[in-house]
């Protein structure tokens, strides 16, 4: 299977190499065993502080919890649980205080523990590079930018700290730091693609779960892997951020994408996501166009009413740049209509896959998807 390559427009890219080619993380979440490696060997290298080792209520072992300005690499603890197979008129009537008191204490079973472990879900999140960067599109400063690697970093001596970039990442990936207010998140390591070395998530993971290397390489190894669970039997396994129909790319394709065994939103990951700037772009535009229009009507108004008078205006004209801004009204209207059928298309469209996926159970996460 052959799946073109995205890239960003050329003139995005504000360092150029030649010989240069896009570099991108491919994350195989069955393989993943939540060792947080990568999130150490993130935070060595790059210099950021401890997130504090506190077990918070609910939290397990994920002290991180989420990405933010001080962690750029995130292991998501989720775990599936299946319904009770009490109904709740059972459930109403049972006596936890006999249950207890007639349960003989037995040794842990190590086996059905280790199976147990299949209702746990680990996964390594971390920015996305995306071809359609939303926070490069909000960023008023030029501060953020894509490198010849077509990686998305952000220039820490040119952040004013104006914060338009967090809300406008669709993964909540960027966030500002507490004490000096500048924005801050994965650069993929661009110090050590520099040098060609690889990123030190994926040279610390011990089951190759982070994998590092040209975008076209990654793409068909991950290809190859969803065929091979497929043959195993995983037919639930595809790919999230990568290999979609022209389209239907999530934020026009992701640059870290990742191998998902369940809906998106289980791993704290948008169903469809993309650059709000982008995403409004057209209906922005004719809007612009309207009141324009609509201004030059104006204009045109008081003007002729105070050169000849009202009685004396050419209503010809005025009518047609009346007409004109009225119909300007009506396309943008014609547009965010037609976005609106599109966005339930597209929601109707997505709920078998979905839904299929979550009827195995339902889920639990340790951390706190943003």
């Amino acid at each position: 299977m052959s799946t073109a390559v995205p890239h960003a427009p050329r003139s995005e890219i504000s360092v150029r190499r030649p010989e240069a080619e896009r570099m991108g993380f491919f994350t195989d979440t069955t393989v993943c065993i939540g060792c947080k490696a990568c999130e150490v060997a993130c935070k060595q290298w790059n210099d950021l502080p401890a997130d504090g080792s506190t077990f918070r209520k609910g939290g397990s072992y994920d002290h991180t919890g989420e990405l933010g300005a001080a962690t750029w690499r995130h292991v998501r603890f989720v775990e599936q649980l299946e319904p009770s197979p009490l109904s709740v008129s059972e459930a109403h009537d049972l006596d936890l205080v006999a249950m207890a008191s007639e349960r003989a204490p037995a040794e842990v079973d190590v086996a059905a523990a280790v199976a147990d472990m299949s209702r746990w879900i680990f996964m390594s999140d971390v920015c996305k590079h995306c071809t359609n960067a939303g926070c490069m599109d909000a960023c008023p400063t030029g501060a953020l930018v894509r490198t010849e690697f077509e990686t998305v970093i952000v220039q820490q001596d040119v952040c004013n700290g104006c914060g338009y970039c967090v809300p406008s990442c669709p993964f909540g990936v960027i966030d500002r730091d507490h004490q000096d207010g500048r924005a801050a998140k994965c650069t993929l390591c661009y110090d050590r693609l520099q040098d060609g070395l690889e990123p030190a998530c994926a040279k610390a993971c011990p089951t190759d779960s982070i994998q590092f290397g040209p975008y076209d390489e990654l793409l068909d190894v991950a290809e190859r892997r969803v065929a091979t669970l497929h043959d195993r039997g995983r037919t639930d396994a595809y790919l999230y951020g990568a290999g979609d129909a022209p389209g239907e790319e999530v934020a026009g394709g992701l640059g870290a994408f990742f191998l998902l065994t369940d809906p998106p939103e289980r791993y704290g990951l948008p169903a469809q996501a993309d650059s709000p700037i982008q995403e409004n772009v057209v209906t922005a535009t004719a809007a612009a166009v309207a009141a324009g229009l609509a201004a030059a009507t104006g204009v045109a108004v008081a003007f002729g009413a105070a050169k000849r008078g009202w009685t004396g205006a050419r209503p010809g004209g005025l009518l047609t740049l009346a007409a004109a801004a009225a119909g300007a009204v009506e396309v943008v209207r014609d547009l965010r209509e037609g976005g609106r059928r599109r966005d339930r298309a597209h929601g109707h469209a997505a709920v078998p896959r979905a839904q299929g996926r979550a009827d195995q159970g339902e889920t639990r996460s340790e951390g706190h998807p943003r």
